[in-house]
């Protein structure tokens, strides 16, 4: 399937919202991790979202250029081309921007998906995060309220985050406090900003005790109730009927949650989730093992030769892609979107 038009990743995210699961949403920084994410989409039968972030989109543009909307455009490009050869529907993102990198990232992103739209074709990307979670909250709605206008333009939804995600990515680190769970008063403060789609559609990553980075299960403290009451809360506001879901939700920071806080997040109305910490490890676990195996195959050990078909960088990437391919087939599995896709 051609990657997803804005009205496919609509219909994607209803039909996720009204069965009550989740699209992985699988960060890539080269073709390799790329190819696996849609490899183990396709495995699955789910459709499914890949997305970039700011120092995956600037690694991608390669060590010298390093520059973020070079990748970016790069990697959406080559997805554009390889995805048509699978069945699945796939939607671009990218992932976690903060305020200091919008005009050198999601900025000209969207700019650049609206004049592809101004000329007739698809936007570039599906959706973009704002990510404001490390400023004040109302500055944070007045940034996703200027950028929310722009995205709908382009026929691309956004994505904002109120509260904080603790740990590390991309050098963004926040700690692990209170903050880690967003208040009944900011699902509010969202509804009266940004409203519930009639401004432009957009995903909201708000927070229950989420946390990047690596951890054992049980370690990260969700409180998946937080979700709920932000549903409750901004239904009672709207004047909608006991039960509706008025937010389309996010789950950040995932690695270590319990199955079943996984699953209790899902019924409270979240569409995606974001899978970065392990399929990073699932990719380079072959990687290591291969090097392990064959160290002097891929080292020239005492003046010896090596073997090229050891050091030949397919030999062991074909290996990471299928591993980290398995990662997304799992992802998938937990979330329900298995043999969701639209095509079957």
């Amino acid at each position: 399937m051609p990657i997803a038009t804005p009205e496919v990743y609509a219909e994607m995210l209803d039909r996720a919202k009204a069965n009550a699961f989740a699209f992985p949403a699988i960060n890539v920084t080269s073709s390799e991790t790329l190819n696996a994410a849609l490899r183990g989409f396709a495995e699955a039968e789910s459709d499914g979202i890949v997305q970039v972030s700011t120092g995956g989109s600037e690694f991608a543009s390669g060590t010298k250029v390093k520059d973020m909307v070079t990748g970016s455009v790069a990697l959406a490009e080559f997805a554009h081309v390889v995805a048509a050869k699978y069945p699945v529907n796939i939607a671009l993102h990218t992932d976690h921007c903060p305020k200091d990198k919008l005009d050198g990232f999601v900025r000209p992103l969207v700019a650049l998906s609206q004049e592809r739209v101004a000329a007739g074709k698809e936007p570039l990307f599906q959706s973009h995060m704002w990510d404001g979670s490390a400023i004040d909250l109302d500055e944070n709605l007045s940034i996703a309220a200027e950028l929310l206008d722009q995205t709908a333009k382009a026929k691309i939804i956004l994505e904002v985050e109120i509260g904080v995600v603790g740990g590390e990515e991309d050098g963004v680190a926040h700690e692990i406090n209170e903050k880690l769970y967003t208040a009944d008063g900011d699902f509010l403060k969202t509804v009266d900003a940004l409203g519930t789609g009639e401004k432009g559609r957009y995903l909201l990553a708000a927070t229950f005790g989420n946390v990047h980075g690596v951890y054992k299960p049980g370690n990260v403290k969700l409180r998946p109730d937080v979700l709920k009451r932000g549903q409750e809360v901004a239904a009672e506001k709207l004047g909608q009927a006991a039960g509706s879901k008025p937010f389309e939700l996010v789950f950040h920071g995932g690695s270590g949650s319990l199955l079943e806080e996984i699953h209790e997040a899902l019924s409270y109305g979240v569409v995606k989730m974001n899978v970065d910490t392990d399929t990073q490890y699932a990719f380079t676990r072959p990687v290591a093992a291969h090097m392990f195996a064959n160290y002097d195959g891929v080292l020239k050990v005492d003046g010896e030769v090596g073997n090229k078909k050891a050091y030949d960088p397919r030999s062991y990437l074909k290996a990471a892609e299928q591993n980290m391919a398995a990662r997304v087939t799992q992802a998938c599995e937990n979330l329900k979107s298995t043999g969701r896709m639209l095509a079957g």
